[in-house]
Protein backbone atom coordinates (compact mmCIF):
# COMPACT_ATOMS: atom_id res chain seq x y z
CA UNK A 1 0.00 0.00 0.00
CA UNK A 2 1.45 3.21 -0.93
CA UNK A 3 2.37 6.03 1.81
CA UNK A 4 -0.18 9.59 0.92
CA UNK A 5 3.15 11.99 2.10
CA UNK A 6 5.11 10.21 -0.28
CA UNK A 7 2.98 10.21 -3.13
CA UNK A 8 1.99 13.84 -2.91
CA UNK A 9 5.14 15.04 -2.63
CA UNK A 10 6.61 12.77 -5.67
CA UNK A 11 3.14 13.60 -7.84
CA UNK A 12 3.80 17.23 -7.13
CA UNK A 13 7.58 16.88 -8.43
CA UNK A 14 6.83 14.65 -11.01
CA UNK A 15 4.40 16.81 -12.60
CA UNK A 16 6.60 20.20 -12.37
CA UNK A 17 8.74 19.22 -15.54
CA UNK A 18 5.53 19.18 -17.38
CA UNK A 19 3.56 22.12 -16.11
CA UNK A 20 3.18 25.91 -16.80
CA UNK A 21 5.52 28.46 -16.74
CA UNK A 22 3.81 29.43 -13.01
CA UNK A 23 4.87 26.44 -11.76
CA UNK A 24 8.53 26.06 -13.72
CA UNK A 25 9.22 29.60 -12.07
CA UNK A 26 8.54 28.56 -8.46
CA UNK A 27 9.31 25.15 -8.59
CA UNK A 28 12.76 25.91 -6.37
CA UNK A 29 10.19 27.42 -3.87
CA UNK A 30 8.75 24.55 -3.65
CA UNK A 31 11.46 22.18 -2.94
CA UNK A 32 13.32 24.37 -0.48
CA UNK A 33 9.74 24.70 0.79
CA UNK A 34 9.55 20.86 1.83
CA UNK A 35 13.33 20.86 2.76
CA UNK A 36 12.67 23.71 5.37
CA UNK A 37 9.50 21.64 6.67
CA UNK A 38 11.75 18.75 7.19
CA UNK A 39 13.91 21.03 9.58
CA UNK A 40 11.08 22.58 11.16
CA UNK A 41 8.78 19.54 11.92
CA UNK A 42 12.47 17.85 13.66
CA UNK A 43 13.07 21.31 15.27
CA UNK A 44 9.40 20.41 16.76
CA UNK A 45 9.87 16.78 17.61
CA UNK A 46 13.01 18.40 19.58
CA UNK A 47 11.16 20.99 21.46
CA UNK A 48 7.78 20.74 21.80
CA UNK A 49 6.98 16.88 21.44
CA UNK A 50 9.61 16.95 24.39
CA UNK A 51 7.81 19.42 26.49
CA UNK A 52 4.96 16.66 26.75
CA UNK A 53 6.95 13.92 28.68
CA UNK A 54 9.50 15.83 30.25
CA UNK A 55 7.33 15.67 33.51
CA UNK A 56 6.61 12.23 33.27
CA UNK A 57 10.76 11.51 32.81
CA UNK A 58 11.43 13.73 35.93
CA UNK A 59 9.50 11.87 37.83
CA UNK A 60 11.21 8.75 37.14
CA UNK A 61 8.15 6.89 35.69
CA UNK A 62 9.34 6.67 32.06
CA UNK A 63 12.83 6.27 31.04
CA UNK A 64 14.27 8.78 27.99
CA UNK A 65 13.88 5.90 25.34
CA UNK A 66 10.36 4.48 26.86
CA UNK A 67 9.47 8.63 26.49
CA UNK A 68 10.56 8.89 22.70
CA UNK A 69 8.33 5.52 21.48
CA UNK A 70 5.52 6.59 23.59
CA UNK A 71 5.68 10.22 21.84
CA UNK A 72 6.42 8.93 18.71
CA UNK A 73 3.23 6.97 18.43
CA UNK A 74 1.14 8.90 19.93
CA UNK A 75 1.82 12.13 18.41
CA UNK A 76 1.99 10.44 15.09
CA UNK A 77 -1.61 9.09 16.37
CA UNK A 78 -2.72 12.52 16.92
CA UNK A 79 -1.55 14.00 13.64
CA UNK A 80 -3.07 11.36 11.64
CA UNK A 81 -6.30 10.98 12.92
CA UNK A 82 -7.40 14.47 13.89
CA UNK A 83 -4.29 16.66 13.11
CA UNK A 84 -5.30 16.90 9.11
CA UNK A 85 -8.62 18.51 9.79
CA UNK A 86 -7.44 21.04 12.09
CA UNK A 87 -4.95 23.01 9.67
CA UNK A 88 -5.53 26.81 9.22
CA UNK A 89 -3.81 29.04 7.65
CA UNK A 90 -0.98 31.14 9.17
CA UNK A 91 -2.30 30.12 12.39
CA UNK A 92 -5.84 30.74 12.41
CA UNK A 93 -6.04 33.86 10.38
CA UNK A 94 -3.23 36.09 11.38
CA UNK A 95 -2.66 37.64 7.94
CA UNK A 96 -5.38 38.25 5.47
CA UNK A 97 -3.90 35.57 2.70
CA UNK A 98 -6.69 37.94 0.11
CA UNK A 99 -3.92 40.57 0.35
CA UNK A 100 -2.15 38.31 -2.20
CA UNK A 101 -4.89 36.97 -4.45
CA UNK A 102 -3.39 39.02 -7.53
CA UNK A 103 0.77 37.90 -6.19
CA UNK A 104 0.50 34.31 -4.84
CA UNK A 105 4.20 33.89 -5.75
CA UNK A 106 4.83 36.85 -3.08
CA UNK A 107 3.29 34.31 -0.68
CA UNK A 108 5.11 31.63 -1.07
CA UNK A 109 8.52 33.55 -0.65
CA UNK A 110 7.30 34.61 2.36
CA UNK A 111 5.93 31.08 3.88
CA UNK A 112 10.14 30.31 3.10
CA UNK A 113 10.68 33.12 5.25
CA UNK A 114 8.84 31.99 7.75
CA UNK A 115 9.20 28.69 7.54
CA UNK A 116 13.13 29.61 7.92
CA UNK A 117 12.79 32.04 10.90
CA UNK A 118 10.72 29.36 12.81
CA UNK A 119 12.57 26.59 12.04
CA UNK A 120 16.24 28.71 12.83
CA UNK A 121 14.80 29.82 15.77
CA UNK A 122 13.39 26.12 17.21
CA UNK A 123 16.58 24.93 16.82
CA UNK A 124 18.51 27.28 18.50
CA UNK A 125 15.89 27.09 21.67
CA UNK A 126 16.47 23.55 21.74
CA UNK A 127 19.89 23.53 21.74
CA UNK A 128 19.73 25.92 24.36
CA UNK A 129 17.24 23.71 26.38
CA UNK A 130 14.96 26.26 26.51
CA UNK A 131 11.44 25.20 26.16
CA UNK A 132 9.94 27.67 23.48
CA UNK A 133 6.26 28.05 21.42
CA UNK A 134 5.81 26.62 18.08
CA UNK A 135 2.66 28.66 18.21
CA UNK A 136 5.04 32.06 19.27
CA UNK A 137 7.58 31.22 16.33
CA UNK A 138 4.50 30.83 13.98
CA UNK A 139 3.03 34.02 14.71
CA UNK A 140 6.61 35.76 14.52
CA UNK A 141 7.72 34.48 11.36
CA UNK A 142 4.10 35.14 9.64
CA UNK A 143 4.01 39.08 10.84
CA UNK A 144 7.78 39.47 9.85
CA UNK A 145 6.86 38.53 5.91
CA UNK A 146 3.58 40.24 5.75
CA UNK A 147 4.69 43.47 7.54
CA UNK A 148 7.91 42.77 4.52
CA UNK A 149 5.41 42.45 1.86
CA UNK A 150 2.45 44.31 3.11
CA UNK A 151 3.21 46.56 6.00
CA UNK A 152 0.85 47.10 8.17
CA UNK A 153 -1.96 46.01 5.63
CA UNK A 154 -3.68 42.87 6.36
CA UNK A 155 -2.77 42.10 9.90
CA UNK A 156 -5.87 40.89 11.66
CA UNK A 157 -4.97 42.79 15.15
CA UNK A 158 -8.17 41.49 17.22
CA UNK A 159 -6.66 37.89 16.21
CA UNK A 160 -2.97 38.70 17.42
CA UNK A 161 -4.53 40.28 20.30
CA UNK A 162 -6.26 37.34 21.41
CA UNK A 163 -3.42 34.79 20.79
CA UNK A 164 -0.73 37.25 22.70
CA UNK A 165 -3.39 37.40 25.33
CA UNK A 166 -3.71 33.28 25.52
CA UNK A 167 0.16 33.67 26.12
CA UNK A 168 -0.56 35.44 29.55
CA UNK A 169 -4.18 33.60 30.40
CA UNK A 170 -3.01 29.67 29.47
CA UNK A 171 0.00 29.13 31.96
CA UNK A 172 -2.20 31.04 35.11
CA UNK A 173 -4.56 29.02 34.19
CA UNK A 174 -3.09 25.59 33.75
CA UNK A 175 -0.80 25.97 36.79
CA UNK A 176 -4.44 27.25 38.82
CA UNK A 177 -5.81 23.72 37.46
CA UNK A 178 -2.88 21.75 38.11
CA UNK A 179 -1.73 22.88 41.98
CA UNK A 180 -5.63 22.43 43.29
CA UNK A 181 -5.32 19.26 42.22
CA UNK A 182 -2.24 18.78 43.46
CA UNK A 183 -3.37 20.29 46.69
CA UNK A 184 -6.05 17.75 46.78
CA UNK A 185 -4.16 15.07 46.43
CA UNK A 186 -1.27 16.06 48.64
CA UNK A 187 -4.49 16.16 50.96
CA UNK A 188 -6.71 13.62 50.65
CA UNK A 189 -3.96 11.01 49.93
CA UNK A 190 -0.18 11.25 50.52
CA UNK A 191 -0.85 13.20 54.00
CA UNK A 192 -2.98 10.59 55.01
CA UNK A 193 -1.83 8.16 57.93
CA UNK A 194 -1.89 4.91 55.55
CA UNK A 195 -1.31 6.75 52.00
CA UNK A 196 -1.40 4.03 50.43
CA UNK A 197 -4.71 2.64 51.48
CA UNK A 198 -6.45 6.20 50.87
CA UNK A 199 -4.68 5.99 47.12
CA UNK A 200 -6.35 2.49 46.29
CA UNK A 201 -9.58 3.99 47.24
CA UNK A 202 -9.19 7.81 45.53
CA UNK A 203 -7.23 6.52 42.55
CA UNK A 204 -10.21 4.64 40.71
CA UNK A 205 -11.79 8.39 40.54
CA UNK A 206 -8.94 9.69 39.34
CA UNK A 207 -9.05 7.48 36.63
CA UNK A 208 -12.68 7.98 35.84
CA UNK A 209 -12.11 11.81 35.75
CA UNK A 210 -8.70 11.05 33.23
CA UNK A 211 -10.75 8.16 30.59
CA UNK A 212 -14.26 10.39 31.08
CA UNK A 213 -12.31 13.55 29.65
CA UNK A 214 -10.27 12.24 27.31
CA UNK A 215 -12.45 10.02 25.56
CA UNK A 216 -15.16 12.86 25.79
CA UNK A 217 -12.60 15.20 24.16
CA UNK A 218 -11.50 13.04 21.47
CA UNK A 219 -15.08 12.06 19.69
CA UNK A 220 -16.55 15.51 20.92
CA UNK A 221 -16.36 17.56 17.33
CA UNK A 222 -12.99 14.83 16.91
CA UNK A 223 -11.68 13.32 13.48
CA UNK A 224 -13.92 13.50 10.05
CA UNK A 225 -11.63 10.55 9.55
CA UNK A 226 -13.52 8.69 11.68
CA UNK A 227 -16.71 10.78 11.51
CA UNK A 228 -16.48 11.40 15.32
CA UNK A 229 -17.53 15.30 13.71
CA UNK A 230 -21.18 13.07 13.04
CA UNK A 231 -21.36 12.30 16.47
CA UNK A 232 -23.62 15.01 19.11
CA UNK A 233 -22.54 16.27 22.38
CA UNK A 234 -24.82 14.09 24.38
CA UNK A 235 -23.37 11.15 22.93
CA UNK A 236 -19.76 11.61 23.55
CA UNK A 237 -20.86 12.82 26.68
CA UNK A 238 -22.48 9.40 27.64
CA UNK A 239 -19.41 7.30 25.90
CA UNK A 240 -17.03 9.41 28.02
CA UNK A 241 -18.57 8.88 30.98
CA UNK A 242 -19.40 5.19 30.13
CA UNK A 243 -15.77 4.95 29.33
CA UNK A 244 -15.10 6.50 32.81
CA UNK A 245 -16.76 4.23 34.70
CA UNK A 246 -15.45 0.93 32.47
CA UNK A 247 -11.93 1.90 33.35
CA UNK A 248 -13.23 3.01 37.42
CA UNK A 249 -14.44 -0.69 37.95
CA UNK A 250 -11.27 -2.50 36.49
CA UNK A 251 -9.00 -0.22 37.94
CA UNK A 252 -10.93 -1.01 41.01
CA UNK A 253 -10.85 -4.23 40.64
CA UNK A 254 -6.88 -4.55 40.09
CA UNK A 255 -6.46 -2.42 42.68
CA UNK A 256 -8.63 -4.18 45.48
CA UNK A 257 -6.09 -7.51 44.64
CA UNK A 258 -3.14 -5.50 44.98
CA UNK A 259 -4.54 -4.00 48.48
CA UNK A 260 -5.03 -7.49 49.34
CA UNK A 261 -2.12 -8.59 48.41
CA UNK A 262 -0.35 -5.91 50.56
CA UNK A 263 -2.70 -6.27 53.64
CA UNK A 264 0.11 -7.46 56.05
CA UNK A 265 3.08 -4.94 54.63
CA UNK A 266 1.59 -1.71 54.35
CA UNK A 267 2.89 -0.60 57.60
CA UNK A 268 6.78 -1.55 56.75
CA UNK A 269 6.49 -0.22 53.47
CA UNK A 270 9.61 2.42 52.94
CA UNK A 271 9.26 5.94 52.86
CA UNK A 272 11.20 8.88 53.63
CA UNK A 273 11.06 12.59 54.81
CA UNK A 274 10.16 14.88 51.36
CA UNK A 275 10.62 18.00 53.31
CA UNK A 276 11.14 20.50 50.66
CA UNK A 277 13.29 23.79 51.97
CA UNK A 278 11.74 27.21 51.87
CA UNK A 279 10.86 29.89 54.17
CA UNK A 280 7.36 29.80 53.72
CA UNK A 281 4.91 27.65 51.52
CA UNK A 282 1.81 27.31 50.75
CA UNK A 283 1.44 24.41 53.14
CA UNK A 284 2.06 27.20 55.96
CA UNK A 285 0.03 29.33 54.65
CA UNK A 286 -3.10 27.57 55.11
CA UNK A 287 -2.20 26.16 58.26
CA UNK A 288 -0.48 22.61 57.58
CA UNK A 289 2.91 21.25 57.62
CA UNK A 290 4.84 21.35 54.99
CA UNK A 291 6.94 18.64 55.76
CA UNK A 292 5.96 15.20 55.94
CA UNK A 293 6.88 11.82 54.49
CA UNK A 294 5.65 10.41 51.03
CA UNK A 295 5.40 6.97 50.29
CA UNK A 296 7.03 5.26 47.59
CA UNK A 297 4.28 2.54 47.37
CA UNK A 298 2.19 5.52 47.12
CA UNK A 299 3.94 7.40 44.73
CA UNK A 300 4.13 4.65 42.36
CA UNK A 301 0.24 4.04 42.30
CA UNK A 302 -0.06 7.16 40.00
CA UNK A 303 2.61 6.17 37.85
CA UNK A 304 0.07 4.60 35.48
CA UNK A 305 -2.24 7.27 35.47
CA UNK A 306 0.33 9.78 34.67
CA UNK A 307 1.73 7.49 31.47
CA UNK A 308 -1.83 7.51 30.52
CA UNK A 309 -2.37 11.67 30.61
CA UNK A 310 1.32 11.65 29.17
CA UNK A 311 0.14 9.58 26.28
CA UNK A 312 -2.89 11.63 25.81
CA UNK A 313 -1.33 14.93 25.99
CA UNK A 314 0.64 13.88 23.29
CA UNK A 315 -2.05 12.84 21.03
CA UNK A 316 -3.77 16.07 22.21
CA UNK A 317 -0.19 18.06 20.88
CA UNK A 318 -0.28 15.88 17.68
CA UNK A 319 -3.67 16.72 16.66
CA UNK A 320 -4.05 20.48 17.84
CA UNK A 321 -0.38 22.32 17.23
CA UNK A 322 1.40 20.05 14.54
CA UNK A 323 -0.92 20.58 12.01
CA UNK A 324 -0.86 24.67 12.38
CA UNK A 325 2.78 24.90 12.87
CA UNK A 326 3.30 23.69 9.34
CA UNK A 327 1.04 25.56 7.85
CA UNK A 328 3.66 27.13 5.64
CA UNK A 329 3.98 24.10 4.38
CA UNK A 330 0.16 23.76 3.05
CA UNK A 331 0.61 26.95 1.61
CA UNK A 332 3.45 26.77 -0.62
CA UNK A 333 2.01 23.27 -1.78
CA UNK A 334 -1.59 24.62 -2.38
CA UNK A 335 -0.09 27.88 -4.33
CA UNK A 336 2.00 25.43 -6.56
CA UNK A 337 -1.20 22.94 -7.27
CA UNK A 338 -3.81 25.89 -7.33
CA UNK A 339 -2.39 29.14 -8.15
CA UNK A 340 -4.52 30.63 -5.27
CA UNK A 341 -3.60 32.28 -1.79
CA UNK A 342 -6.55 30.01 -0.63
CA UNK A 343 -5.21 26.80 1.00
CA UNK A 344 -7.52 23.71 1.81
CA UNK A 345 -4.57 21.28 1.76
CA UNK A 346 -4.63 18.98 4.15
CA UNK A 347 -0.95 17.90 6.09
CA UNK A 348 0.66 14.86 7.13
CA UNK A 349 3.48 14.57 9.25
CA UNK A 350 5.86 12.55 11.37
CA UNK A 351 9.32 14.21 11.26
CA UNK A 352 8.78 15.63 14.07
CA UNK A 353 9.26 12.11 15.69
CA UNK A 354 13.09 12.21 14.27
CA UNK A 355 13.71 15.18 16.06
CA UNK A 356 12.85 14.11 19.42
CA UNK A 357 14.99 11.05 19.21
CA UNK A 358 17.63 13.48 18.01
CA UNK A 359 17.77 16.65 20.16
CA UNK A 360 14.58 16.16 22.19
CA UNK A 361 16.88 14.92 25.76
CA UNK A 362 17.69 18.69 25.85
CA UNK A 363 14.31 20.15 26.56
CA UNK A 364 13.32 16.86 28.31
CA UNK A 365 16.19 17.78 31.10
CA UNK A 366 14.96 21.08 31.65
CA UNK A 367 11.06 20.21 32.25
CA UNK A 368 11.91 17.35 34.07
CA UNK A 369 14.79 18.25 36.20
CA UNK A 370 16.26 21.84 36.10
CA UNK A 371 12.64 23.66 37.03
CA UNK A 372 11.30 21.84 40.05
CA UNK A 373 11.21 18.38 41.14
CA UNK A 374 8.66 16.09 40.16
CA UNK A 375 7.32 13.18 41.56
CA UNK A 376 4.81 10.56 39.85
CA UNK A 377 1.59 12.50 42.21
CA UNK A 378 2.81 15.98 41.41
CA UNK A 379 4.09 14.90 37.47
CA UNK A 380 -0.03 13.61 36.71
CA UNK A 381 -1.36 16.77 38.68
CA UNK A 382 1.02 19.30 36.45
CA UNK A 383 -0.07 16.76 33.08
CA UNK A 384 -3.79 16.90 33.87
CA UNK A 385 -3.63 20.36 34.15
CA UNK A 386 -2.36 21.75 30.72
CA UNK A 387 -3.99 18.60 29.27
CA UNK A 388 -7.09 20.10 30.46
CA UNK A 389 -6.03 23.59 29.60
CA UNK A 390 -5.12 23.18 26.54
CA UNK A 391 -7.78 20.71 24.91
CA UNK A 392 -10.21 23.46 26.41
CA UNK A 393 -8.91 26.22 24.91
CA UNK A 394 -9.10 24.23 21.39
CA UNK A 395 -12.53 23.94 22.14
CA UNK A 396 -13.07 26.82 22.30
CA UNK A 397 -11.14 28.28 19.62
CA UNK A 398 -8.70 30.12 22.08
CA UNK A 399 -5.15 29.61 19.97
CA UNK A 400 -2.77 28.96 22.90
CA UNK A 401 0.91 27.25 23.20
CA UNK A 402 0.95 23.65 25.33
CA UNK A 403 4.47 25.16 25.89
CA UNK A 404 3.27 28.10 28.18
CA UNK A 405 0.96 25.31 29.93
CA UNK A 406 3.27 22.84 30.87
CA UNK A 407 5.64 25.07 32.50
CA UNK A 408 3.12 27.22 33.66
CA UNK A 409 1.71 24.07 35.60
CA UNK A 410 5.22 23.19 36.61
CA UNK A 411 5.95 26.12 38.24
CA UNK A 412 2.69 26.50 40.31
CA UNK A 413 2.98 23.02 41.66
CA UNK A 414 6.66 23.36 42.53
CA UNK A 415 5.65 27.17 44.74
CA UNK A 416 2.80 24.97 46.04
CA UNK A 417 5.54 22.11 47.04
CA UNK A 418 7.96 24.79 48.42
CA UNK A 419 9.75 27.75 47.17
CA UNK A 420 12.85 27.14 47.17
CA UNK A 421 13.31 24.16 44.44
CA UNK A 422 11.72 25.71 41.99
CA UNK A 423 15.04 27.34 39.79
CA UNK A 424 13.54 30.87 39.26
CA UNK A 425 16.92 31.93 37.78
CA UNK A 426 16.00 29.40 34.76
CA UNK A 427 12.55 29.99 34.97
CA UNK A 428 13.84 34.16 34.34
CA UNK A 429 15.70 32.49 31.26
CA UNK A 430 12.92 30.52 30.03
CA UNK A 431 10.34 33.65 30.47
CA UNK A 432 13.26 35.81 28.41
CA UNK A 433 13.01 33.00 25.72
CA UNK A 434 9.07 33.41 25.15
CA UNK A 435 9.37 37.02 24.88
CA UNK A 436 12.46 36.65 22.27
CA UNK A 437 10.41 34.03 20.42
CA UNK A 438 8.44 36.31 17.86
CA UNK A 439 11.48 39.17 16.74
CA UNK A 440 13.77 36.38 17.10
CA UNK A 441 11.22 34.52 14.29
CA UNK A 442 11.59 38.00 12.48
CA UNK A 443 15.44 37.71 12.16
CA UNK A 444 15.30 35.61 9.17
CA UNK A 445 13.14 37.65 7.09
CA UNK A 446 14.54 40.82 8.12
CA UNK A 447 18.05 40.04 6.37
CA UNK A 448 15.64 39.26 3.55
CA UNK A 449 14.61 42.86 3.40
CA UNK A 450 16.54 43.92 0.82
CA UNK A 451 15.68 41.61 -1.55
CA UNK A 452 12.23 40.44 -0.58
CA UNK A 453 10.96 42.92 -3.42
CA UNK A 454 13.44 42.34 -6.27
CA UNK A 455 12.64 38.78 -5.69
CA UNK A 456 8.81 38.99 -5.72
CA UNK A 457 8.75 41.52 -8.87
CA UNK A 458 11.07 39.25 -10.50
CA UNK A 459 8.51 36.20 -10.22
CA UNK A 460 5.56 38.22 -11.16
CA UNK A 461 7.04 39.18 -14.32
Amino acid sequence: ESIPEIETVTSTLFTATTSSPFDQSVIWVLVVGMILGFLLAAAMGANDVANTFGTTVGSGTLTLSQAYILASFFEALGAIFVGWSVTDTLRKGVVDSTMFADSPKELMIGQIAALGGCATWLALATLLGMPVSTTQSIVGGTLGYSLVLRGLQGIRWKKLLHIVMSWFISPLTSGAISSMLYVFVDVAVLRRENPFVWGMRLLPVFYFLCISFNVFIVTWKGSKLLHFDRIPFWASFLVGIGSGLIAAVIGLATLSMCLIKSHFSIMSISSKDISLPGSRTFYDLIGLRSSHTDDHKTLQLFAAVQVFTACFAGFAHGAQDISNAVAPVATVISIYSNKSPYQKEEVHLFIDCIGLWTFGDRVITTIATKVSKINAASGFTIEFGAALTSLLASRLGLPISTTHCLVGSVVAVGCVRSSEPTKWSLLRNIAMSWILTIPASGIYIHHLCPKQYSICTFLNQ
